[in-house]
């Protein structure tokens, strides 16, 4: 991987994400970049058709829609447009969560069904970055990370499919053979390489496998020999099946889980490229996560509207970043550039998709390991409780019971059969209702809408006490900590609202939750246009600010944890407040933000 200049320490910045590289640089490290993907852009939707039993001839129209759809999104991504983009290098590319659902589609609905479905499921990515601040607590990590577990082991099959013999009448031995050096060269790299090398393993790996089934004299270049320079393909679009059937209906909630999912991702990914592409540490900008949902959305709009499977961001970017030490969104909107520009060279992907079976199952099965590796990290990130790790075990195990068609396979209805027969599906599901039991068990909601103005205060009371309606044992010192907390927040918001040039909308909601000895209190007002993560950190340094913003540093004082988070139309402020006998005045002088 090449870095510019001296040699760095590992994760420097040389070019943050609002800095100019030079052309030059920035088109060799888009060129290596896009190197890196567009194996996986090409080879999903082969697979795909492959696997239902479509025929060749589809291959080439797909495969172009979606290196279009991919090099205009990855420009999106990296030049926001209105609310669409997260503004940073996020490569996007074929999505291989889709490959077990798209097959099924296929099967059962051909082409329109599959097309149908993709675009009524973006839709709810759209959903869910307008809705992102309130379903943060209901699509965690944990539910995506069992759910990516469960599509890692629905996905393999159609790996181990991939090794077959290379020709009729060959040695037995060549197909494994090709497999497993292919297999081992991914490895060797991935476990003995620098980080460099590391990110190149796989595409190492199908060089190798494609040399060796070269000297066994089974590699075919008819497709590369025939296909053009330059220039489009024969396209079909398949178009929409509006008629709702009975398939449609039993698929979606797949399509559906399969796209939170994915959305997952980006949203996982969104957060980390902030951290690696600005110079100082810098807050969350949830701004930033919705644009790059948003573009996620409408790449799936598109690749259902013309005809490909839908694409998701590559977590690569945040590895490409890290060790070349540019985070420049020009490099981005070259990459974009380049991805578009290789979809009217069809010699390229006739020779992508000219790679033996066998080299490509060894590619699958370790993108497949590694979605698996991914949704594991996804489960530690959200921390294993004793009650989290049972249900991570009971959706991963019960998903894999109804995969295997071990549990009362004779006894599903055959409306039910789609979901419940798909591992992925009925083991999320269990997923999201055991955590929605666990939330049920450990915490009391409630939330009041009303209006920023003084004569909210009462209703701030109201709520508070009803938070300590629902715990007597709290001491007095402590509730009257919480109602001096939700006062000084609505002070500060007042004064922040009468400073604002603007005269944003005045509506406030404030909501309680409260978990043992344990409060969350957030408060979402309209923009207020004040650095308001400036203020928190300025009351966690103990010194005095002033009295315009004494309110925040009285929260300082009061609180355990003080966040602000920046959506589109709407600032958030979330704070954990514990209310026992240990955290009562004069206990401690001050608190940690």
């Amino acid at each position: 991987m090449y870095r510019p200049h001296t040699p760095p320490t590992e994760g420097e910045l040389r070019y943050g994400v609002d800095e100019n590289p030079p052309s030059g640089l920035s088109w060799m490290l888009a060129a290596q970049t896009v190197t890196l993907i567009i194996a996986g852009i090409v080879l999903t939707p082969a697979i795909v058709l492959r696997a239902a039993g479509l025929p060749a001839s589809l291959e080439d129209g797909v495969i172009f829609f979606a290196l279009l759809v991919c090099g205009i999104t990855t420009m999106v991504q990296a030049r926001r447009v209105w609310h669409f983009g997260a503004g940073y290098i996020l490569l996007m590319g074929t999505s291989g969560a889709f490959i077990a659902v798209a097959i099924t589609a296929l099967q059962l609905g051909g082409m329109k069904l599959l097309m149908t479905l993709i675009v009524i499921s973006s839709l709810i990515e759209f959903l869910l970055a307008h809705k992102l601040v309130l379903l943060r607590r209901i699509i965690t990590p944990l539910v995506g990370g069992t759910t990516i577990m469960l599509l890692a082991v629905t996905v393999m099959p159609y790996a181990f499919m991939q090794f077959q013999p290379l020709a009729e009448g060959e040695a037995s031995f060549q197909a494994p053979l090709v497999a497993f050096v292919s297999l081992a060269t991914i490895l060797g790299f991935s476990f003995f390489g620098s980080p460099k090398l590391r990110l190149w393993a796989p595409v190492i790996g199908i060089i190798a496998g494609t040399v060796l089934s070269a000297y066994f004299g089974d590699l075919d270049l008819a497709r590369v020999r025939e296909a053009r320079w330059i220039g489009v393909p024969e396209l079909t679009v398949p178009g929409l099946d509006l008629s709702f059937g009975p398939h449609f209906w039993a698929l979606l909630p797949a399509f559906v889980i399969v796209t939170v999912v994915g959305a997952i991702e980006t949203f996982g990914d969104a957060i980390a490229i902030q951290h690696m592409s600005n110079r100082d540490e810098v807050p969350v900008d949830f701004r930033t996560v919705q644009g790059a949902l948003n573009a996620d959305g409408l790449g799936n709009l598109l690749s259902g509207l013309l005809g490909t499977l839908p694409n998701t961001t590559y977590s690569t970017s945040i590895s490409v970043v890290d060790l070349t030490g540019v985070a420049a969104r020009k490099v981005g909107l070259f990459c974009g550039v380049l991805i578009l520009v290789l979809a009217f060279f069809p010699k390229v992907s006739a020779a992508i998709l000219s790679i033996p079976a066998p080299v490509v199952g060894a590619y699958i099965l370790v993108l497949i390991l590694l979605l698996f590796m991914h949704g594991i990290r996804m489960v530690a990130r959200d921390g294993l409780s004793y009650e989290k790790g049972f249900i991570v075990g009971m959706g991963f195990w019960l998903g894999m019971g109804f995969q295997h068609k071990a549990i009362f396979a004779d006894r599903i209805p055959d409306w039910l059969a789609p979901i419940l027969g798909n591992g992925m599906t009925s083991g999320t599901m269990v997923t999201l209702i055991l955590v929605a039991l666990l939330g049920l068990r450990r915490s009391h909601r409630k939330s009041v809408e009303t209006h920023l103005t003084e004569a909210a205060m009462p209703q701030v009371e109201e709520l508070i006490g009803h938070a300590w309606s629902k715990n007597r044992n709290w001491p007095k010192s402590a509730v009257e900590k919480l109602q001096l907390a939700g006062k000084e927040v609505l002070l500060a918001l007042l004064e922040m609202r009468d400073q604002a040039s603007e005269a944003p909308t005045d509506k406030l909601h404030m909501e309680i939750i409260t978990s043992g000895e344990t409060v969350e209190l957030s408060v979402g007002v309209a923009p207020l246009h004040h650095d308001i993560t400036d203020l928190i950190d300025a009351s966690q340094s103990g010194k005095p600010m002033g009295m315009s913003k004494l309110p925040f540093q009285i929260l300082g004082e009061l609180v355990e944890d003080l966040q602000h988070y920046r959506y589109f139309g709407l600032d958030y402020i979330s704070m954990t407040i514990r209310c026992d006998d240990s955290d009562s005045p004069g206990d401690q002088e001050t608190k940690k933000v």
